[in-house]
């Protein structure tokens, strides 16, 4: 029979570890493997739905401009339709606003002219005279009671 020796013994037992460590290293790498091919399929099904939704997403910020450059078309029309309002009212207001002015005191000085016989103002209700200005009536004692002040 033949003894075993420490050397073949150490042989054996290295062999055996190189075995289990190459064992372990096959089920690692096949798990890796199959880790790396779910990765892969992964990252297919998203490219596949990725390039519709950026093409969807490109569209949408197409027509946002779209839509923003005709907001900004209609905001420089209200601009150009308020300054021209503006011109507008100024012109209205020089042309008609001196010769109604000049009409309001026209009538103003007729009234004062025509009013400026007391004897001929109408009574009030009560006997009282009363002075109309525009369109309001005030008893004569409140008059009075002024010019006393």
């Amino acid at each position: 029979m033949h003894t075993v020796s420490g050397g073949e013994v150490a042989g054996i037992l290295v062999a055996v570890f190189w075995a289990i460590l190459v064992s372990f290293l096959a089920v690692a790498l096949a798990r890796l493997a199959q880790t790396l091919r779910a990765t892969t399929k992964l990252v297919a099904d998203v490219t596949d739905q990725a390039v519709p939704l950026l093409s969807d997403a490109s569209s949408a910020v197409r027509s946002a401009q779209t839509q923003i450059d005709r907001v900004d078309a209609i905001a420089s029309d209200v601009q150009e339709v308020t300054s021209n309002a503006s011109a507008l009212s100024t012109t209205v207001a020089s042309t008609f606003g001196g010769p109604l002015v000049k009409v309001a005191a026209f009538g103003y000085g007729v009234r004062r002219a025509l009013g400026g016989r007391k004897d001929d103002l109408p009574a009030g209700p009560a006997g009282e005279r009363r002075t109309v200005i525009v369109g309001r009536t005030v008893p004569s004692a409140r008059r009075t009671k002024r010019k006393k002040d």
